[in-house]
């Protein structure tokens, strides 16, 4: 029996996890069928995707007559809010590509409405991990990690039982100042910043894992999706980036999944799942030619960042949505030159200082930490810039 094309929305398709996942999508004719694309205001790509793919919705956060006219002109599509795209009944398959607490309310959409969501968004899952997963429990939706280090664990954790699990092991590369002196750190520009040795990023993301913040936020996104608590979850360098991550069971053994460093990789394994299939074209790793695969522990105090994270986890509650939108903002200005790389770890240290926490936050109360913590990180910008 023929299999019908399963139903994507993809939410943040102008970025790299997007314009990836288009390629996954790509690469297996006939496997898919793009329901929805939104964008921010990259809108040019987001036209060029729309013709190639042909959605029936479309949405960008610049919104003014000339792109919906581009966009939605001629009956091409229609235009339609995040949210809607992801509890539409025609999407199986929700991609939440885009970056930071915008992808709150359409992860939530999509698990009340009983969708998988691919989620690439570290952010949401940081933010409220606790209302996402009981969201999907209630209601049949399904959170599939498409960060490489989760999709590992994803992986090494199929056909076993999270009673076993005795450790999560995630490897961090180190970013692109691994080998940097901390006294040196301060001089370090976001050109340099963004020439990871390994991955090709958003440059979000790329900066955070400069920091080891992404590190920390993958600690506290692990936490959520595989219910194992923080204490329980470490993180060791591995500069290769060929190890994704690793599962040890209470017999002593270690699982690990190993692949090339190719985001193509895990989103075509969320996509997919439960199936394998050959599609994306990701060379296949040839361990003879890799003569080292190496470890060891981050220094704390090189990579602040990834401290603080642990601490906002270890606190819980409104913490963690401090730490995810504090870092939201510091990025951004030390990617504009207002600020210089060792400030963002000052920022988010002065944030969760300041901050007032919540020990059993709703819904309302994670929004208004996350308000809070970027009015209180732009504050701290314009006093230090």
């Amino acid at each position: 029996m023929t299999q019908s094309p399963i139903g994507l929305a993809i939410l943040g398709s102008t970025g790299s996890i997007g314009r990836q996942t288009l390629e996954v999508v790509q690469s297996l004719p006939g496997r898919f069928n793009i329901i929805a694309l939104s964008a921010g205001g990259n809108v040019t790509l987001l036209e060029e995707q729309a013709r190639a793919f042909k959605p029936s919705m479309v949405y960008a956060t610049r919104q003014d007559d000339y792109v919906r006219d581009t966009l939605v002109g001629r009956g091409r599509a229609r235009w339609a809010e995040m949210e809607e795209m992801a509890a539409d009944p025609r999407v199986d398959i929700v991609v939440l590509a885009t970056v930071g607490a915008a992808g709150l309310g359409p992860a939530l959409a999509a698990l009340r409405a009983g969708k998988a969501v691919a989620l690439a968004n570290k952010e949401v899952l940081v933010m409220a991990g606790q209302i996402l997963v009981e969201e999907a429990r209630q209601n049949g939706g399904e959170l599939r990690p498409i960060d490489s280090e989760h999709s590992a664990i994803w992986q090494c954790l199929w056909g076993e039982s999270n009673d076993a699990i005795e450790r999560i092991i995630l490897t961090a590369s180190g970013g692109p100042f691994r080998d940097t002196p901390v006294e040196e750190l301060s001089r370090v520009t976001a050109e340099e910043a963004l020439r990871h040795p390994n991955w090709e990023m958003g440059k979000k993301v790329t900066v955070d894992s400069a920091t080891l913040l992404n590190k920390g936020l993958e600690c506290i996104e692990a936490r959520w999706l595989f219910d194992v608590p923080l204490e329980r979850i470490d993180v060791v360098l591995h500069r290769e980036s060929i190890v994704h991550s690793m599962v040890e069971f209470r017999d002593g053994s270690i699982k690990a999944q190993l692949g090339v460093p190719d985001m193509r990789l895990p989103i075509q394994c969320a996509l997919t799942y439960p199936e394998r299939l050959v599609g994306a074209a990701v060379p296949k790793l040839d361990l003879k030619l890799m003569p080292t695969l190496t470890f060891g522990v981050p220094s704390l105090r090189k990579y602040r960042c990834l401290s603080l994270a642990l601490q906002a986890g270890r606190k819980g509650g409104t913490y963690p949505a401090v730490l995810a939108a504090a870092d939201e903002v510091a990025v951004q200005h030390f990617l504009s030159g207002y600020i210089r790389f060792t400030d963002i770890a000052n920022a988010l240290d002065d944030a969760l200082s300041a901050h007032d926490g919540v020990t059993d936050p709703k819904l309302n109360d994670l929004l208004a930490a996350d308000a809070w913590a970027r009015t209180f990180a732009e504050d701290w910008v314009k006093t230090k810039a």
